[in-house]
């Protein structure tokens, strides 16, 4: 059968228990696919994952209609960058949940050997975009990327940590400091992030500047001093500014809430082409830092494995809507445009496979 939804042609598709595997396959851009392919099977130097939980994105409807940089995806694709999963097979740890690197580096330029795979002069490869993410009943992976977590971690707090580990390795490069006036523009998982991971550095004040004001509640939880919608309503005059919405506006509102002196951290992702409007006086003028952050390094991965395992992390109260597998097409529906509050999207895998064993 096939459906519309958003932009998108879903199909599904079974060609028997006995193929496998359900996986959550992009074809090509309109083109989604729930289908039954065979089941991963590790190589040497890889370990077998049952993927559980699912986060899906703003990143993940990109891909599906097509907006994102071709350099950075490779059609088809079964989707799922952030996940969680148990580790299977006879590995050491077998029945542990783990969490798993995305990004796959070269491991031989010089970036890769700085630890930023991230940005590898040799390729771009990560799991969800070049190759098969998490949104299927098993996914084989690189052992070395695999990190387990503590028992006491929750799947809910665990299936944040990609997104998480984006926010951090950002905000160890904005020069936050004990005491920063912080703007963070957005309302969606990212900017929610933002905010509750800044509480790191003790800031004076986070400001929440969203466009939805459902989202209010999400805010407090994630920790946010003050929470206002409305184009330049949350004032100006801030050390850092975060643009969390990927907007081309909200960069613009971002560049003009910072100090003079001020830095502006750039971690939404427009769609590929989009451009701003700058002044290059007033940025040289004002003496403003301008800062994107692609993606996370192996550090600031290990960092956030660390806070979830301490306990100084738990962004599962993030979680506003939960789905299986087999009821994806509600879930990319909520993800496009679900009133507010919506915070971050699941999938769940585990129990759909668990159905299908015992049918």
């Amino acid at each position: 059968m096939s459906k519309q939804a958003g932009t998108a042609t879903i199909t599904t598709a079974d060609a028997g228990p006995a193929a496998g595997d359900q996986a959550l396959v992009v074809l090509s851009p309109g083109d989604v696919q729930l289908v039954r392919r065979a089941s991963a099977t590790p190589v040497e130097g890889q370990l077998l994952v049952k993927p559980d939980l699912v986060g899906l994105c703003g990143t993940d409807l990109e891909i599906i209609d097509g907006r994102i940089d071709l350099a950075y995806i490779r059609y088809p694709v079964a989707l799922g960058h952030e996940w969680t999963g148990i580790v299977a097979g006879d590995s050491p740890l077998a029945g542990r949940r783990v969490v798993v690197e995305g990004i796959i580096g070269c491991g031989h330029c010089a970036r890769c050997g700085e630890g930023q795979a991230n940005l590898c002069l040799t390729c771009y490869d990560e799991i969800g975009f070049t190759r098969d993410g998490a949104a299927a009943g098993q996914i084989a992976v690189p052992a070395a990327l695999v990190h387990p977590l503590d028992p006491r971690v929750a799947p809910e707090d665990a299936v944040l940590t990609e997104p998480a580990a984006v926010v951090y390795r950002a905000l160890t490069r904005s020069g936050v400091r004990p005491g920063s006036r912080v703007l963070v523009i957005g309302d969606g998982t990212i900017a929610l992030l933002a905010v509750m991971l800044l509480r790191l550095w003790s800031p004076a004040q986070v400001a929440l500047l969203g466009r939805r004001p459902g989202q209010a509640d999400l805010a407090a939880a994630a920790g946010a001093t003050s929470f206002q919608t409305g184009h330049g309503s949350a004032g100006g005059d801030f050390d850092l500014v975060v643009e969390a919405a990927g907007a081309t506006q909200a960069v613009a509102d971002a560049v003009l809430a910072a100090r003079r002196g001020g830095a502006v951290l750039l971690l939404g992702l427009p769609a590929h082409g989009e451009t701003v409007a700058l002044a290059p006086d007033d940025a040289v003028n004002n003496d403003l830092t301008i800062l994107g952050s692609f993606g996370y390094t192996a550090a600031a991965w290990r960092d956030v494995v660390t806070l979830l395992n301490t306990g100084q992390l738990r962004p599962g109260v993030l979680v506003t809507h939960r789905y299986r597998l087999a009821d994806w097409e509600q879930a990319i529906a909520s993800l496009r445009g679900a009133a507010a509050p919506r915070g971050k999207v699941l999938l769940e895998i585990g129990s759909v496979a668990e159905e299908e064993a015992r049918r």
